[in-house]
């Protein structure tokens, strides 16, 4: 079900917890094998964060809490990984929901609401178009403008290094906030001293961490991260909680169990995100 919201902070759950392509099988079941997506509530306002496969598990859910579906859908950047689940997204099909769909890589005379469309036509799907019911806009910025998504629920975004670009949203509520971080790269010396001014303070930091240092060393170019670069940003930023995310398509769990212990050895406290969890934000611990 839907997660229940809180009035004092932030309430997140994971739908999908992968990066590049989604990965089923026996070997991903404990951490998951669905492309990112997060969905945040806001006391009642629901923000979705990306739209990767793990979107439709949460459109069923919405669908089956019988709940007006009211959203802002905040996207880092529309490769397909983090947008593969629009198709399927049931809320679409529903004349009374209301999806504000936000972007932020896309430089004019493109936008998010060309990008979208494309993805849900010929030659990449069937037109889907006559099957969408609910009243959808499309909103583009600029990396670096101030969001108000509701009087209370302010978000602060910032262009990220990843090939086509990608977008980090920091987002305040009820004193508490919450950085969303995907799809960087760091600098050859590690910390990216822009992306730690923005990160700076946050409740909970959402890190890219796709690769392990070792990994990364055959992988520079590609726009991701590692989870080692992740805590020292974390520190650096006196970030209270990290969570990685993004995890590699070819991390199995028990790779995952081995990150997760390390990270945690390196910074105690650290989380690696787990399909279907949940984590309420609240200030000061």
């Amino acid at each position: 079900m839907p997660t229940a919201e809180h009035d004092d902070g932030m309430t997140l759950r994971f739908w999908g917890v992968r990066g590049s392509l989604p990965t089923p099988g026996a070997s991903t079941l404990r951490y998951g094998g669905n492309t990112l997506c997060v969905e945040a509530w806001c006391g009642p306002h629901l923000v979705i964060l990306d739209a990767g496969s793990g979107l439709r598990g949460l459109g069923d859910a919405l669908a089956a809490s019988g709940r007006p579906v009211d959203a802002d859908i905040l996207l880092s950047h529309t490769h397909f990984d983090h947008i593969c689940g629009v198709p399927f997204f049931g809320p679409l099909s529903d004349p009374g929901v209301r999806l504000r769909f936000h972007g932020g890589h896309l430089a004019p005379p493109d936008g998010i609401a060309r990008a979208l469309r494309l993805s849900l036509q010929a030659p990449l799907m069937p037109d889907l178009h006559e099957g969408i019911r609910a009243d959808v806009s499309f909103h583009d910025f600029a990396p670096g403008d101030r969001l108000s998504l509701h009087p209370e629920v302010r978000v602060a975004t910032i262009g990220l290094r990843h090939p086509g670009g990608s977008v980090g949203y920091r987002i305040e509520f009820g004193g508490v906030s919450v950085c969303y971080i995907t799809d960087t790269e760091h600098p050859a010396d590690g910390l990216d001293t822009a992306l730690a001014r923005f990160v700076a303070g946050a409740d909970v930091m959402l890190y890219d961490a796709t690769y392990t240092a070792a990994e990364y060393r055959s992988r520079v170019g590609w726009g991701h991260s590692t989870w080692e670069v992740g805590a020292d940003l974390a520190d650096a930023a006196a970030v209270r909680q990290l969570v990685l995310f993004h995890h590699d398509p070819g991390h199995d769990d028990a790779a995952m169990d081995a990150i997760a212990a390390a990270a945690a050895a390196r910074r105690p406290g650290t989380l690696v995100a787990i399909e279907g969890t949940r984590l309420l934000v609240r200030g000061g611990g």
